[in-house]
């Protein structure tokens, strides 16, 4: 039952949403940035969704007066930020922590770790982009010792930009009629878009490794 709820929920978002975001008030705004927290600061959290959950929200914004799409953007953009300096201090000073080591998928890790050997400081901006993996960029970043005012540089640029994007999208398509009478198959449709990256970057790497084999 409880799988069939969640299926319920997310092909009928439209249904659901609305009266949500009428009960919770004001309290959306903090619920919000609580999710994009998390899913950047806490490096056991990378399962929530991110730019899926910005779309949505934006999109929510140009159809319910509940949620104001100016004050939308400063919560995202400041979760974001903060979220990425938390975990980017995580990785400078507890990374070696044997409870975070047992909790800290070691796959994720070493895909973090080769994105952001490739890319350097870019991989902390283009790391933003990639579903999964931005929750461990920052924890190597702060891990190989960046230095604390490029990771800042960087990471406001990375952030703005997908903030940016996520709500200018969302709040476009939002305004499509199109777009409200099947709200529910392009957030499905977003959270798969957002997952090609990881699992493109993990075939990758597996097909190599078995190359070399």
């Amino acid at each position: 039952m409880p799988l069939t709820n969640l299926i319920e929920i997310l092909t009928h978002l439209e249904q659901f949403i609305g009266p949500l975001l009428v009960t919770l008030g004001n309290w959306s705004y903090i619920t919000l940035f609580a999710v994009i927290f998390l899913e950047t600061g806490m490096v056991v959290f990378p399962f929530l969704p991110g730019e899926s959950l910005i779309f949505l929200a934006s999109t929510m914004a140009a159809t319910h007066t509940t949620l104001n799409i100016q004050i939308l953007v400063p919560v995202f953009f400041f979760a974001a930020v903060i979220g990425d300096t938390v975990n980017f201090e995580i990785g400078h000073h507890l990374i070696q922590w044997p409870w975070l080591q047992r909790h800290l998928p070691a796959d994720k890790q070493r895909l973090a770790q080769t994105f952001f050997a490739k890319y350097g400081s870019r991989a902390v901006m283009l790391g933003r982009f990639v579903p999964l993996i931005r929750t461990f960029v920052p924890l190597m970043a702060g891990s190989a010792k960046m230095p604390k005012k490029a990771f800042a540089i960087w990471n406001l640029v990375g952030v703005g930009l997908w903030v940016t994007v996520g709500c200018s999208l969302g709040y476009f398509f939002g305004s499509i009629s199109f777009v409200q009478a099947h709200l529910s198959l392009f957030f499905l449709g977003i959270l798969a878009c957002a997952l090609i990256p990881a699992i493109g970057i993990t075939l990758f790497k597996t097909l190599r490794r078995r190359a070399s084999i």
